[in-house]
């Protein structure tokens, strides 16, 4: 199923993010737990790529058995970042082959070597570039873009950032799905900017549950997401407690979703972590909610 059936729906639903195992030895355990979170039947579930732009061997087959095993609309990650046009038609043509009809598209994540390279010759110096060749490749794919509330990490500022998401929705993007963020009203200034600037298509917010103290540093680093007061606060007081700290992560996510429920968005997505024991109590305190 296309996700362009899932989200232009007014159901309120809830996905999640999954992501492959870095090692063989990690496969089973990996797959075990993107299984229990296919269980909850959400909405769909995303399956990222390698970072750094390798690709990731497993992705493939972990959306694929999400999909035939559990009914579960899946939404394929490609990178293109260092990658060749043959790699990526071949990357594209296997997507299609696994039955999967809808892919992420994304530039990937830059390692030091290739911060520091010729970018002249790269093949694909963006996620535009990606999306166009999915578009002119003749297959039939619903595709989604990224997009950050706050502002992307190289953009010079917002307005430039805008632009260039305005391109690559132009060039074929279905829907955006957000960065990580933790305060909603960065989220609501966002899409104001970008409906006044002409897109138009779904949003999904991406919501991370930090369930442990060590989280806050790689979030911030990942993402520059701005962390508020009462989230710092959260932090200091239930750090130092494993449980306590995941208890209040889950909280605080929960309210999060519930907020943005209340002011008219109707498709979140949670990255999960590949942890089903945080996806489930999250649904759980959400169960009524996303029946109305």
């Amino acid at each position: 199923m296309k996700l362009s059936e899932i989200i232009n729906n007014e159901k309120l639903s809830l996905s999640f993010e999954v992501f492959p195992p870095k090692t063989d030895t990690a496969f089973e355990s990996v797959k075990h737990a993107t299984e229990e979170i296919a269980k909850l039947s959400p909405s769909f579930v995303s399956v990222t790529y390698g970072a750094g732009g390798g690709t990731s061997k497993y992705t493939l087959d972990i959306a694929k058995n999400i999909n035939e095993q559990y009914g579960v609309p899946t939404l394929a990650h490609l990178t293109c970042v260092s990658s060749s046009k043959e790699t990526v038609q071949k990357k594209i043509k296997e997507i299609k082959a696994a039955g999967i009809e809808n892919i992420m598209a994304l530039r990937g994540d830059l390692t030091p070597e290739l911060e520091n390279s010729d970018r002249s010759k790269w093949a694909y110096r963006n996620a535009i570039d990606l999306i166009r060749d999915i578009k002119d490749s003749g297959e039939d794919f619903c595709i989604g873009g990224a997009c950050y509330p706050e502002i992307h990490p190289e953009s010079e500022n917002q307005r430039e950032d805008i632009k260039h998401l305005k391109e690559k929705v132009d060039s074929g993007c279905s829907f955006l799905t957000t960065q990580m963020f933790f305060d909603n009203n960065l989220l609501y200034n966002f899409l104001y900017k970008i409906r006044e600037a002409g897109i138009t298509v779904p949003v999904i917010p991406g919501i991370m549950p930090i369930t442990n103290a060590n989280q806050v540093e790689r979030a911030i680093k990942l993402s520059g997401s701005f962390m508020p007061q009462r989230f710092k606060s959260l932090v200091d007081k239930f750090g130092h407690s494993p449980e306590a700290m995941k208890q209040a992560g889950i909280a605080y996510a929960t309210d999060q979703i519930i907020d943005l429920f209340a002011n008219g968005i109707t498709n979140v997505h949670v990255y999960s972590m590949n942890k089903p024991d945080v996806a489930e109590k999250i649904q759980s305190n959400l169960s009524e909610i996303i029946k109305v």
